[in-house]
This record gives structure tokens, C-alpha cells and sequence, in this order.
């Protein structure tokens, strides 16, 4: 028998060391009740976990005699094999990792079912070798075997041999869930999948086998594939001589649209759809189908136009001018006015001025200076007769006192510019 350890979870764990300090003779084991159902379609059937868990366990088995055998002495490895095969020791290495971190219902599980595993492991391994029919069907009850469903695994529809006739899943097949419902493949129908479905006709049929085709298009049960060969039609479709036809809901008042729509004939249907922004109601596109014009329209021979509310209506603000719109108007400000505060303002355009007129005076003072200085170098370089030397200072000087200039007034200078001042 393996010695105690603790239980996975926290409520059995503190139940575990309270028997442990108060010198009983055993652990307390406490039984958890599964908790309630949830309607979620992700959450897994506790067989699936089950199965899983058993999987993962085998996996396991495998997994310890490689890695701790499979080379080197054969007699010492047979001898130490048959010790290490049942041993505890092997079985708490496979339950360490039998369950990923990240499976909550796995772990669950186990923690549930860990005494079976254990009494299997130790007792029941000879006579009930597989461990997925002993633990999750016939002590856990949760699994049925194949082709069967529900708690008391009762035989899918079509036989536990062959459930839903093979072209189809029976809901809960394997589980002690489910309801039985066949749920068919494309083309399949009935209780057991062993008729053809709506839109399909029988092919071949023997007593294993059922080839089911599709009838033509708007055919809901025929005899062939050909558009001759229905004998009832979809929705939407009427039979004349073995043929479907479509019917025109919007000839014959079986279509049902809006005030303001118009209804258009489809295959097997019909849609609604807007009428023109001209028209009261219609029965067409355009606005020549109108039954009534728009207000803001007029009607011209067979169409809803607009009107043009300017030539009759005058925009009582001063400085307003009227635009057409369509099916309307608007009063705008004239060209040269813009609204302010809901009136039409004439807008005002600044005058240009001079390039010297927003110089400050210490401005006017460093141009003069610069001025002088130009003069004076003028007339040093006409004073050396031309001499490269005397020219090149020339240069110079009327550069440096340029750039100090500009340094200045740069900002100004080059807003000047921008507003072509």
C-alpha cells in the first residue's frame, strides 16, 4: 500500500495535515461534489476528461520504462525491471505528470479518483488490464462503451454496430450524456440517417450502404437529377409538369414592404427596396415611378424633379444669396461676406505695407551704420585701384554687416517676404 500524501487542493490538503497533528490513525479523505453543470459549449464531458487522463497515464508508462531502461546489461535491467514495473515508485512518477498545469478538469479528476487508480494500480492490474473501461465506465460511470449514450448506455439510433447507419454523429456516443439525436451528414436524413434529406434522391442502397445525390437547384424531393424530375418544391417555387417555377411574390401580393420601398422578384424570393428620395411611395426604381412626389418636387410629364426654390423664394438676410439643393434650398453669404453671429459681414482685407515700416528704430540704426560702412569700404577698394586684396575685404565687411543684420531681424524679414511685403 503507498504511504499518505497529501491531496491536490486546498480544503482536502488542510483536512489532511488536521489528521496528520491530531495523531489519527488515517488520513481524512473528503469526497468533493462535482460542481453544477454549466450550459457552455467549451467545457469538455467528464469522459473526455477521463479518457484523457487515461491516455496521458499510459503515456506515462511508457515514458518511465524508457527513460530509466533500453540499454546495456539485459539480465540486471529484466531483474530490476520486474521490481520496478508495480512499483510505487514508478506510479507516483506517472501521476506527477499526468495532468498539464493548465488542465483544471484533469486535475479534478484525479484528485478524485486517485484511491481507484491506486487500488487498480496494486490489485486490479491482472484481471482488468485496461484502465479506460475499469476506471471511467465501470467505477467512475462516466463512459459508455461505443455506439451507445446516455446513463444507461443505451444503443445510438441504427445500432451500436454501425450508429446513425454511419452517416452521421450520434449525440453522446461514448458519454453517459447526451440525448441519441443523430446529427446527419449533408445529403442524409431521418431517425438514423437512412433516408436521403431534403434536396437529395436515392442513388444506390443496399443493406449497408445508402448513396444519396442532389436534385436540381429548386427541386425539395425528386427522382433525378434533371429539372424535370421534382416532385416537390422549395419555398419560393411552385410545381408545373414536374418542373419548378418561381413564383412572383410581388405579382401576386404575397411580399410585404415598407410605405417608401419597392418589391423585386428574386429566385425563389424577393427584396425591398428604397424608393427614390423624388417619390411618395413607388413601384419602381427612378423617379419616374413615383405614386406621389416629395415635398421640395414637382411632377414633370412622368417624373418627381426638383423644384428650384430660388427663382421664387428670396433669402431675407442682407448679403444672403439662395442655392438650390436637391429637393430643397439654402440661403448663403455673397461672394466677399462671411457669417459672423448669423449675419453676412463684409470681410475685411488688410492693405500692404512697406518693407520698412514695421523697423523699430534700433533697426533703422544698424541699417544706417551698415550703409556707412558699405560707403567707406566703396571708396578703400576705389582708393587701391582695384587691388584683389582691398576688394576681397570689401566683400567681407559688406557680408558680416548684411548677416548681422538679418541675425536681427531675420523673423520679420522672412514673414516680409512670405506676405510679399
Amino acid at each position: 500500500m503507498m504511504a499518505p500524501r497529501a491531496p491536490r487542493g486546498l480544503a482536502p490538503a488542510l483536512l489532511w495535515g488536521l489528521s496528520l497533528f491530531l495523531g489519527l490513525p488515517g488520513p481524512v479523505w473528503v469526497q468533493l461534489s462535482p460542481p453544477p453543470k454549466s450550459s457552455s459549449p467549451t467545457e469538455p464531458h467528464p469522459c473526455h476528461t477521463c479518457r484523457r487522463l487515461v491516455d496521458s497515464f499510459n503515456k506515462g508508462l511508457e515514458r518511465t520504462i524508457r527513460d530509466n531502461f533500453g540499454g546495456g546489461n539485459t539480465a540486471w535491467e529484466e531483474e530490476k525491471l520486474s521490481k520496478y514495473k508495480d512499483s510505487e515508485t514508478r506510479l507516483v512518477e506517472v501521476l506527477e505528470g499526468v495532468c498539464s498545469k493548465s488542465d483544471f478538469e484533469c486535475h479534478r479528476l484525479l484528485e478524485l479518483s486517485e484511491e481507484l487508480v491506486e487500488s487498480w494500480w496494486f490489485h486490479k492490474q491482472q484481471e482488468a488490464p485496461d484502465l479506460f473501461q475499469w476506471l471511467c465506465s465501470d467505477a467512475l460511470k462516466l463512459c459508455c462503451p461505443s455506439g451507445t449514450f446516455g446513463p444507461s448506455c443505451l444503443p445510438c439510433p441504427g445500432g451500436a454496430e454501425r450508429p446513425c447507419g454511419g452517416y452521421g454523429q450520434c449525440e453522446g456516443e461514448g458519454t453517459r450524456g447526451g440525448s441519441g439525436h443523430c446529427d446527419c451528414q449533408a445529403g442524409y436524413g431521418g431517425e438514423a440517417c437512412g433516408q436521403c434529406g431534403l434536396g437529395y434522391f436515392e442513388v444506390q442502397r443496399n443493406a449497408s450502404h445508402l448513396v444519396c445525390s442532389a436534385c436540381f437547384g429548386p427541386c425539395a424531393r425528386c427522382s433525378g437529377p434533371e429539372e424535370s424530375n421534382c416532385l416537390q418544391c422549395k419555398k419560393g417555387w411552385a410545381l408545373h409538369h414536374l418542373k419548378c417555377v418561381d413564383i412572383d411574390e410581388c405579382g401576386t401580393e404575397r411580399a410585404s414592404c415598407g410605405a417608401d420601398q419597392f418589391c423585386v422578384n428574386t429566385e425563389g424570393s424577393y427584396e425591398c427596396r428604397d424608393c427614390a428620395k423624388a417619390c411618395l411611395g413607388c413601384m419602381g426604381a427612378g423617379p419616374g415611378r413615383c405614386k406621389k412626389c416629395s415635398p421640395g418636387y414637382q411632377q414633370v410629364g412622368s417624373k418627381c424633379l426638383d423644384v428650384d426654390e430660388c427663382e421664387m423664394v428670396v433669402c431675407p438676410g442682407e448679403n444672403e444669396q439662395c442655392k438650390n439643393t436637391e429637393g430643397s434650398y439654402r440661403c448663403v453669404c455673397a461672394e466677399g461676406y462671411k457669417q459672423i453671429e448669423g449675419i453676412c459681414v463684409k470681410e475685411q482685407i488688410p492693405e500692404s505695407a512697406g518693407f520698412l515700416s514695421e523697423m523699430t528704430e534700433d533697426e533703422l540704426v544698424v541699417l544706417q551704420q551698415m550703409f556707412f560702412g558699405v560707403i567707406i569700404c566703396a571708396l578703400a577698394t576705389l582708393a587701391a585701384k582695384g587691388d584683389l586684396v582691398f576688394t576681397a575685404i570689401f566683400i567681407g565687411a559688406v557680408a558680416a554687416m548684411t548677416g548681422y543684420w538679418l541675425s536681427e531681424r531675420s523673423d520679420r524679414v522672412l514673414e516680409g517676404f512670405i506676405k510679399g511685403r
